[in-house]
Protein backbone atom coordinates (compact mmCIF):
# COMPACT_ATOMS: atom_id res chain seq x y z
CA UNK A 1 0.00 0.00 0.00
CA UNK A 2 2.66 2.56 0.92
CA UNK A 3 4.50 1.87 -1.98
CA UNK A 4 1.47 2.33 -4.16
CA UNK A 5 1.00 5.57 -2.64
CA UNK A 6 5.03 6.26 -3.42
CA UNK A 7 4.41 5.99 -6.82
CA UNK A 8 1.14 7.72 -7.48
CA UNK A 9 2.78 10.95 -5.18
CA UNK A 10 5.90 10.88 -7.52
CA UNK A 11 4.23 10.37 -10.47
CA UNK A 12 2.08 14.04 -9.68
CA UNK A 13 4.93 15.37 -9.79
CA UNK A 14 6.15 15.52 -12.52
CA UNK A 15 5.03 18.91 -13.63
CA UNK A 16 6.57 20.54 -10.57
CA UNK A 17 10.29 21.71 -10.29
CA UNK A 18 13.07 19.22 -9.81
CA UNK A 19 13.91 20.74 -6.36
CA UNK A 20 10.43 20.80 -5.37
CA UNK A 21 10.48 16.84 -6.56
CA UNK A 22 13.09 15.84 -4.59
CA UNK A 23 11.87 17.75 -1.53
CA UNK A 24 8.68 15.97 -1.88
CA UNK A 25 9.54 13.17 -2.01
CA UNK A 26 11.31 13.15 1.06
CA UNK A 27 8.69 14.39 3.18
CA UNK A 28 6.16 11.29 2.22
CA UNK A 29 9.07 9.48 2.88
CA UNK A 30 9.38 10.54 6.19
CA UNK A 31 5.46 11.27 7.18
CA UNK A 32 5.28 7.43 6.06
CA UNK A 33 8.17 5.82 7.22
CA UNK A 34 7.16 3.79 10.66
CA UNK A 35 10.60 3.55 12.95
CA UNK A 36 11.79 0.34 14.23
CA UNK A 37 12.72 -0.74 17.40
CA UNK A 38 15.81 -2.22 16.09
CA UNK A 39 16.65 0.62 13.97
CA UNK A 40 19.56 2.87 15.29
CA UNK A 41 19.07 6.62 14.68
CA UNK A 42 21.16 8.53 12.51
CA UNK A 43 22.13 11.88 13.55
CA UNK A 44 21.77 13.96 10.24
CA UNK A 45 25.45 15.91 8.86
CA UNK A 46 25.94 19.03 10.63
CA UNK A 47 25.40 22.10 8.32
CA UNK A 48 27.00 25.30 8.69
CA UNK A 49 25.53 27.99 10.94
CA UNK A 50 25.73 31.61 10.15
CA UNK A 51 27.00 34.20 12.43
CA UNK A 52 23.62 34.80 14.72
CA UNK A 53 22.21 37.49 16.53
CA UNK A 54 23.55 39.27 19.66
CA UNK A 55 22.04 36.87 22.54
CA UNK A 56 22.26 33.79 24.32
CA UNK A 57 22.08 30.67 22.18
CA UNK A 58 21.49 27.68 25.05
CA UNK A 59 21.09 23.78 24.12
CA UNK A 60 19.52 21.47 26.72
CA UNK A 61 16.41 19.25 27.52
CA UNK A 62 13.76 18.73 29.17
CA UNK A 63 12.36 15.60 31.24
CA UNK A 64 8.23 15.30 31.12
CA UNK A 65 6.48 14.15 34.55
CA UNK A 66 4.76 11.62 33.62
CA UNK A 67 5.44 8.18 33.55
CA UNK A 68 7.26 6.79 31.75
CA UNK A 69 9.72 10.00 31.82
CA UNK A 70 10.41 11.00 28.06
CA UNK A 71 13.01 13.57 27.49
CA UNK A 72 13.42 15.93 24.88
CA UNK A 73 16.05 18.30 23.47
CA UNK A 74 15.32 21.85 23.04
CA UNK A 75 17.13 24.70 21.75
CA UNK A 76 16.39 28.58 23.55
CA UNK A 77 17.24 32.03 22.05
CA UNK A 78 17.58 34.47 24.72
CA UNK A 79 17.65 38.81 23.27
CA UNK A 80 20.67 40.35 24.83
CA UNK A 81 19.39 42.66 27.18
CA UNK A 82 20.34 46.39 28.87
CA UNK A 83 21.53 45.56 32.47
CA UNK A 84 19.18 46.34 35.31
CA UNK A 85 16.47 45.48 32.56
CA UNK A 86 13.61 43.89 34.90
CA UNK A 87 10.87 43.38 32.27
CA UNK A 88 9.87 40.68 31.20
CA UNK A 89 9.52 39.32 27.58
CA UNK A 90 7.30 38.04 25.10
CA UNK A 91 8.27 33.77 24.16
CA UNK A 92 8.09 32.19 20.61
CA UNK A 93 7.44 28.74 20.41
CA UNK A 94 8.87 27.41 17.33
CA UNK A 95 8.51 23.74 16.16
CA UNK A 96 10.33 22.81 13.14
CA UNK A 97 9.07 20.15 10.03
CA UNK A 98 9.99 16.75 8.98
CA UNK A 99 13.60 15.86 7.93
CA UNK A 100 14.59 19.37 9.82
CA UNK A 101 16.52 19.75 13.55
CA UNK A 102 15.87 22.70 15.70
CA UNK A 103 19.20 24.42 15.08
CA UNK A 104 18.13 24.25 11.09
CA UNK A 105 14.65 25.84 11.53
CA UNK A 106 16.94 28.58 13.49
CA UNK A 107 18.98 29.27 11.40
CA UNK A 108 16.62 29.11 8.16
CA UNK A 109 14.31 30.73 9.46
CA UNK A 110 15.99 33.72 10.52
CA UNK A 111 13.85 33.63 13.67
CA UNK A 112 16.70 34.86 16.55
CA UNK A 113 17.39 37.89 14.32
CA UNK A 114 13.86 39.08 14.07
CA UNK A 115 13.26 38.37 17.87
CA UNK A 116 16.13 40.26 18.85
CA UNK A 117 15.55 43.14 17.25
CA UNK A 118 11.85 42.68 19.18
CA UNK A 119 13.17 42.06 22.03
CA UNK A 120 11.72 38.53 22.10
CA UNK A 121 12.80 34.54 23.38
CA UNK A 122 12.85 31.89 20.95
CA UNK A 123 11.80 28.39 21.71
CA UNK A 124 12.65 25.38 19.78
CA UNK A 125 11.66 21.77 20.94
CA UNK A 126 13.80 18.91 18.87
CA UNK A 127 11.81 15.98 17.94
CA UNK A 128 14.10 13.24 18.69
CA UNK A 129 15.28 10.38 16.11
CA UNK A 130 14.52 7.92 18.42
CA UNK A 131 10.71 8.67 18.23
CA UNK A 132 10.26 9.45 14.51
CA UNK A 133 14.00 8.77 11.82
CA UNK A 134 13.05 11.96 10.12
CA UNK A 135 12.30 13.55 12.88
CA UNK A 136 8.81 14.23 12.29
CA UNK A 137 5.95 15.27 14.94
CA UNK A 138 3.14 12.74 15.31
CA UNK A 139 0.27 15.02 14.77
CA UNK A 140 -2.16 12.90 13.58
CA UNK A 141 -1.57 10.28 16.52
CA UNK A 142 -4.94 10.19 19.09
CA UNK A 143 -3.18 10.87 21.99
CA UNK A 144 -0.94 14.12 20.69
CA UNK A 145 -4.17 15.22 19.59
CA UNK A 146 -5.55 14.95 23.29
CA UNK A 147 -2.72 16.90 24.47
CA UNK A 148 -0.35 13.82 25.49
CA UNK A 149 2.86 12.48 23.75
CA UNK A 150 4.78 15.45 22.54
CA UNK A 151 2.58 17.70 23.45
CA UNK A 152 2.53 17.28 27.06
CA UNK A 153 6.60 17.33 26.84
CA UNK A 154 6.41 20.49 25.09
CA UNK A 155 3.74 22.32 27.56
CA UNK A 156 5.78 20.61 30.41
CA UNK A 157 8.76 22.89 28.51
CA UNK A 158 7.33 25.95 27.95
CA UNK A 159 7.01 25.75 31.90
CA UNK A 160 10.45 25.57 32.61
CA UNK A 161 11.78 27.81 30.45
CA UNK A 162 8.98 30.24 32.18
CA UNK A 163 10.34 29.61 35.29
CA UNK A 164 13.78 29.97 34.91
CA UNK A 165 13.64 33.43 32.62
CA UNK A 166 11.88 36.46 32.83
CA UNK A 167 9.11 35.22 30.05
CA UNK A 168 5.46 37.23 30.04
CA UNK A 169 2.94 34.67 30.57
CA UNK A 170 0.57 36.58 28.75
CA UNK A 171 2.53 36.65 25.79
CA UNK A 172 3.56 33.16 24.82
CA UNK A 173 3.00 32.11 21.25
CA UNK A 174 3.17 29.06 18.85
CA UNK A 175 4.13 28.77 15.53
CA UNK A 176 5.05 26.02 12.97
CA UNK A 177 5.63 25.16 9.57
CA UNK A 178 3.79 21.47 8.50
CA UNK A 179 4.41 18.74 11.12
CA UNK A 180 5.35 21.60 12.73
CA UNK A 181 2.98 24.21 12.40
CA UNK A 182 0.04 21.30 13.25
CA UNK A 183 1.40 20.30 16.30
CA UNK A 184 1.43 24.47 17.30
CA UNK A 185 -2.48 23.99 16.86
CA UNK A 186 -2.98 21.14 18.88
CA UNK A 187 -0.80 22.79 21.53
CA UNK A 188 -2.85 26.22 21.20
CA UNK A 189 -6.30 24.07 21.43
CA UNK A 190 -4.98 21.81 24.03
CA UNK A 191 -3.23 25.15 26.48
CA UNK A 192 -5.26 27.75 25.21
CA UNK A 193 -5.18 30.15 28.58
CA UNK A 194 -1.76 29.43 28.03
CA UNK A 195 -1.05 30.12 24.16
CA UNK A 196 -1.79 33.77 23.06
CA UNK A 197 -1.91 33.13 19.57
CA UNK A 198 -0.26 30.68 17.02
CA UNK A 199 1.05 31.00 13.44
CA UNK A 200 0.87 27.86 10.75
CA UNK A 201 2.89 27.94 7.83
CA UNK A 202 2.32 25.48 5.28
CA UNK A 203 0.06 23.48 7.59
CA UNK A 204 -2.27 20.20 7.15
CA UNK A 205 -6.13 20.80 8.71
CA UNK A 206 -6.94 19.41 11.89
CA UNK A 207 -8.60 15.87 11.25
CA UNK A 208 -9.68 12.92 12.58
CA UNK A 209 -7.14 10.99 10.89
CA UNK A 210 -5.22 8.81 13.25
CA UNK A 211 -2.35 7.23 10.92
CA UNK A 212 0.17 7.90 8.18
CA UNK A 213 -1.65 7.14 5.40
CA UNK A 214 -4.83 9.35 6.43
CA UNK A 215 -2.38 12.12 7.33
CA UNK A 216 -1.08 12.23 3.71
CA UNK A 217 -4.94 12.05 2.49
CA UNK A 218 -5.50 15.16 4.50
CA UNK A 219 -2.59 16.90 3.30
CA UNK A 220 -4.06 16.35 -0.36
CA UNK A 221 -6.87 16.89 -0.15
CA UNK A 222 -8.21 18.41 3.17
CA UNK A 223 -10.28 16.72 5.33
CA UNK A 224 -14.14 15.79 4.83
CA UNK A 225 -15.36 16.94 8.32
CA UNK A 226 -12.76 19.42 8.80
CA UNK A 227 -15.43 21.56 11.21
CA UNK A 228 -15.82 17.98 13.23
CA UNK A 229 -12.99 18.29 15.89
CA UNK A 230 -13.62 21.71 16.29
CA UNK A 231 -17.32 21.19 17.03
CA UNK A 232 -16.22 18.42 19.52
CA UNK A 233 -13.69 20.63 20.78
CA UNK A 234 -16.49 23.66 21.85
CA UNK A 235 -18.56 20.69 23.09
CA UNK A 236 -16.50 20.13 25.90
CA UNK A 237 -15.16 23.57 26.43
CA UNK A 238 -17.84 25.82 26.23
CA UNK A 239 -15.85 28.80 27.58
CA UNK A 240 -12.75 28.36 25.12
CA UNK A 241 -11.31 31.53 25.16
CA UNK A 242 -10.63 31.65 21.12
CA UNK A 243 -7.52 31.60 19.66
CA UNK A 244 -5.89 34.41 17.35
CA UNK A 245 -4.27 32.67 14.22
CA UNK A 246 -2.16 34.01 11.21
CA UNK A 247 -2.33 30.78 8.16
CA UNK A 248 0.62 30.96 5.21
CA UNK A 249 0.72 28.64 2.45
CA UNK A 250 2.32 28.83 -0.83
CA UNK A 251 -0.04 28.77 -3.85
CA UNK A 252 2.17 26.16 -5.40
CA UNK A 253 2.46 23.75 -2.55
CA UNK A 254 2.04 20.11 -3.64
CA UNK A 255 2.97 18.55 -0.51
CA UNK A 256 0.66 20.75 1.44
CA UNK A 257 -2.40 21.86 -0.94
CA UNK A 258 -4.14 25.31 0.09
CA UNK A 259 -7.35 23.60 0.57
CA UNK A 260 -6.17 22.86 4.06
CA UNK A 261 -5.72 26.74 4.75
CA UNK A 262 -8.68 27.11 3.52
CA UNK A 263 -10.80 24.68 5.90
CA UNK A 264 -8.18 25.97 8.82
CA UNK A 265 -9.50 29.16 8.26
CA UNK A 266 -12.88 27.48 9.02
CA UNK A 267 -11.51 26.19 11.74
CA UNK A 268 -10.41 29.16 13.78
CA UNK A 269 -13.41 31.71 12.39
CA UNK A 270 -15.57 28.92 14.32
CA UNK A 271 -13.15 28.85 17.12
CA UNK A 272 -13.44 32.98 17.54
CA UNK A 273 -16.78 33.06 16.76
CA UNK A 274 -17.47 30.80 20.16
CA UNK A 275 -15.56 33.81 21.82
CA UNK A 276 -16.06 36.54 20.18
CA UNK A 277 -18.20 38.72 18.14
CA UNK A 278 -19.07 37.90 14.65
CA UNK A 279 -16.18 38.66 12.41
CA UNK A 280 -16.47 40.80 9.95
CA UNK A 281 -16.36 40.14 6.26
CA UNK A 282 -12.36 39.38 5.19
CA UNK A 283 -11.15 42.85 4.47
CA UNK A 284 -8.29 41.48 1.10
CA UNK A 285 -5.23 43.11 0.74
CA UNK A 286 -2.64 42.36 -2.38
CA UNK A 287 1.27 42.77 -1.99
CA UNK A 288 3.89 42.81 -4.37
CA UNK A 289 5.08 43.56 -7.93
CA UNK A 290 4.56 41.80 -10.85
CA UNK A 291 5.48 41.85 -14.18
CA UNK A 292 4.34 40.24 -17.61
CA UNK A 293 6.81 37.64 -17.27
CA UNK A 294 6.11 36.79 -13.97
CA UNK A 295 2.56 38.07 -13.39
CA UNK A 296 2.88 36.41 -9.37
CA UNK A 297 6.18 36.51 -8.89
CA UNK A 298 6.78 37.93 -5.13
CA UNK A 299 3.19 38.69 -4.74
CA UNK A 300 0.72 37.94 -2.06
CA UNK A 301 -3.00 38.52 -0.55
CA UNK A 302 -4.09 38.77 2.93
CA UNK A 303 -7.15 38.12 3.99
CA UNK A 304 -7.70 39.68 7.35
CA UNK A 305 -11.35 38.03 9.37
CA UNK A 306 -11.78 41.46 12.30
CA UNK A 307 -14.31 41.67 15.22
CA UNK A 308 -14.01 45.27 15.80
CA UNK A 309 -10.72 46.51 15.38
CA UNK A 310 -9.18 43.44 16.59
CA UNK A 311 -7.52 41.09 13.61
CA UNK A 312 -8.75 37.70 14.86
CA UNK A 313 -7.93 35.64 11.92
CA UNK A 314 -5.31 36.33 9.22
CA UNK A 315 -4.56 34.01 6.26
CA UNK A 316 -1.71 34.67 4.00
CA UNK A 317 -1.63 33.12 0.39
CA UNK A 318 1.62 33.44 -1.31
CA UNK A 319 2.18 33.27 -5.05
CA UNK A 320 5.00 31.07 -6.56
CA UNK A 321 5.80 29.96 -3.00
CA UNK A 322 5.84 25.58 -2.77
CA UNK A 323 6.27 23.92 0.41
CA UNK A 324 9.15 26.52 2.46
CA UNK A 325 9.31 28.66 4.87
CA UNK A 326 8.71 32.40 2.81
CA UNK A 327 11.42 34.68 3.04
CA UNK A 328 13.96 31.65 4.58
CA UNK A 329 17.54 31.15 4.16
CA UNK A 330 17.51 28.90 0.81
CA UNK A 331 21.16 27.30 2.42
CA UNK A 332 18.99 25.25 4.51
CA UNK A 333 16.58 23.30 3.13
CA UNK A 334 12.33 24.50 3.20
CA UNK A 335 13.30 27.83 2.52
CA UNK A 336 12.72 30.13 -0.38
CA UNK A 337 12.19 32.81 -1.42
CA UNK A 338 9.55 35.85 -0.64
CA UNK A 339 7.43 37.70 1.76
CA UNK A 340 9.49 37.17 5.03
CA UNK A 341 7.00 34.75 7.36
CA UNK A 342 8.92 35.60 10.14
CA UNK A 343 7.77 39.11 10.41
CA UNK A 344 4.85 38.33 9.24
CA UNK A 345 4.14 36.43 12.29
CA UNK A 346 5.89 38.79 14.51
CA UNK A 347 3.70 41.64 13.58
CA UNK A 348 0.61 39.82 14.44
CA UNK A 349 1.83 38.23 17.64
CA UNK A 350 2.69 41.71 19.01
CA UNK A 351 -0.87 42.43 18.93
CA UNK A 352 -2.93 39.93 20.97
CA UNK A 353 -2.27 38.83 24.59
CA UNK A 354 -3.89 36.32 26.63
CA UNK A 355 -5.65 37.53 30.01
CA UNK A 356 -4.01 36.02 32.66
Amino acid sequence: MLKKLNRMWLSSLKKAGKAQQRQAGKVLKAILTKPKATRKPVAPKPRAQKEGPSGEWISSSCVSTGLPARRMHYRLFLPSRAPGLDDSIPLIVMLHGCEQTAADFAAGTRMNRLAAARDYAVLYPEQSLRTHPNRCWKWYDAATQRGGGDIAVIAHMIGKIVEEHAIDRSRIYACGISAGAAMAQILALTHPRLIAAVGMHSAPVLSASRTAVGAYGVMQHGSTQALAPIEKLLLKSPDFPGMPAILITGDDDKIVRPVNQLQLARQFLLLNHAAAPAPQPPVTKAFGRTSKQFPRKNTMTVHDFAAGSKVLLRSVHIARLGHAWSGGDETFPFNARGPDAGKLMLAFFSRHRRRQ
